[in-house]
């Protein structure tokens, strides 16, 4: 065994030019040779560098009687160690709320990644007000909250009798957008107020199709959807007036 170990040294050595011999040696070269999967996760490959360009965005010059277009600023932070499934909850927690609020609730996260997010924020608050023309630091919002998937490193774990086991350590990216101005009230959709006058009428409106129609319903709407005959709402779509007892006048 020794014998082919010399063997190898000698190779190595006699493929280093002379000039290079007195300054690069075997323990050298090994250093440089990195077997490890792990240095990838920080070379940038799989970095995502389309978020920041929103920030480069030329917009036309806007008229005097225009409203003020209101600034904003995206900011992410990439390659964090913490799986991006946990990450989704803590991006989900800051979405449509202020910056102090945001930056106040993600103070009582008990969470690693509350970390992460909270510094990507400031961050941002930070480039709001000195490259984008933002006078208040508070007045922004959390816009736009979500993480991406990031490098995945996959190692092997040893187990007993001789078994192992595949073991993967997670990188996420974590983006977010800040506009100036007040949070909305409701910032999803499904939690905005429906514009329905009862339960009932949902209902009556849903078999028949009656908020297709830009007529408003007079006393129908008051009554259980029970209680409407097929032929009330066939009265109501042929435009026949009503009167206070509910029957065609």
């Amino acid at each position: 065994m020794q014998a082919v170990l010399r063997c190898a040294r000698s190779t190595v050595l006699a493929s280093i030019p002379d000039s290079w011999s007195n300054l690069v040696a075997l323990p050298a070269l090994c250093k440089q040779v990195h077997m490890s999967s792990g240095l990838a996760a920080w070379s940038g490959h799989n970095t995502p560098m389309r978020w920041p360009n929103y920030n480069k965005t030329i917009f036309p010059p806007q008229e005097l009687t225009e409203e003020r277009r209101l600034a904003y600023v995206c900011h992410m932070k990439t390659n964090i160690k913490y799986s991006p499934w946990k990450m989704w909850y803590i991006a989900c927690l800051v979405r449509g709320l202020s910056v102090d609020e945001a930056l106040k609730q993600l103070s009582f996260v008990l969470k690693k990644g509350a970390t992460a997010v909270k510094d990507t924020i400031q961050e941002a608050q930070e480039m709001a007000v000195a490259k984008h023309n933002v006078e208040f630091k508070s007045n922004l919002w959390v816009a736009e909250s979500f993480v991406g998937k990031g490098h995945v490193v996959k190692g092997v774990r040893r187990h007993a009798r001789g078994r192992v086991g595949k073991v993967e350590y997670f990188h996420c990216h974590y983006f977010v957008r800040l506009e100036e101005g007040t949070p909305p009230d409701h910032y999803y959709y499904h939690n905005r107020p429906k514009l329905l006058v009862s339960a009932e009428l949902e209902e009556l409106g849903r078999l028949e199709g009656i908020f297709q129609c830009r007529r408003p319903l007079p006393l129908l709407q008051l009554r259980p959807a029970s209680l409407v005959s097929p032929q009330c709402i066939q009265d109501w779509h042929d435009g026949r007036e009503f009167d206070d007892t509910g029957t065609v006048a």
